[in-house]
C-alpha cells in the first residue's frame, strides 16, 4: 500500500522570504502561513478581488470559473489571478498585489482548507492549449 505524500515545494514571492508549500495546497493559505499578509476580504470564495496575486513564472492555466467571472467583472483578466482560486504548483513565482500592510485593511475570515466554491475548471485567456 503506497501513502500520497504530500510534495513539497517552494512559491517564490517578491518582497517576503520563500514560501514552503505542498503542491495542491491553496495559495492563499500557503502565502499566509508563509509570512506574505496577503489580504483576503469575502473568506475565500471569490466574490472580491483583495486577494490577487500576478505572475512572473509558474501561472496555472487552469482556472475556476468562480474567478474567471469575478476578474471579468473586475476587468481584471489577464492583469491578476485570485490567490483563493489557485492550488499551489511547483514554479510559482508571483507577487502578492494587495497585503494587509500595503492597504491598512484586515484580512476577513479565514478561507477554508478547499477551493470554494465547489471549483469548476476553465482554461485562462492566453494560456497555452497546444502540447
Amino acid at each position: 500500500m503506497t501513502q500520497n505524500i504530500p510534495q513539497h515545494i517552494t512559491v517564490q514571492v517578491e518582497g517576503f522570504a520563500d514560501v514552503a508549500a505542498h503542491a495542491g495546497e491553496r495559495l492563499v493559505l500557503a502565502l499566509e502561513r508563509g509570512g506574505v499578509d496577503i489580504l483576503h476580504r469575502c473568506g475565500g470564495v471569490a466574490r472580491c478581488t483583495t486577494c490577487r496575486v500576478s505572475f512572473q513564472e509558474g501561472e496555472p492555466d487552469a482556472m475556476t470559473l468562480a474567478e474567471y467571472d469575478k476578474l471579468a467583472e473586475k476587468e481584471l483578466l489577464g492583469q491578476a489571478r485570485l490567490s483563493c482560486q489557485i492550488e499551489c504548483a511547483p514554479g510559482m513565482r508571483l507577487s502578492a498585489l494587495q497585503t494587509a500592510a500595503s492597504t491598512g485593511l484586515e484580512p476577513g475570515k479565514a478561507p477554508a482548507e478547499a477551493i470554494e466554491p465547489a471549483p469548476e475548471w476553465t482554461t485562462r485567456p492566453g494560456a497555452s492549449t497546444e502540447g
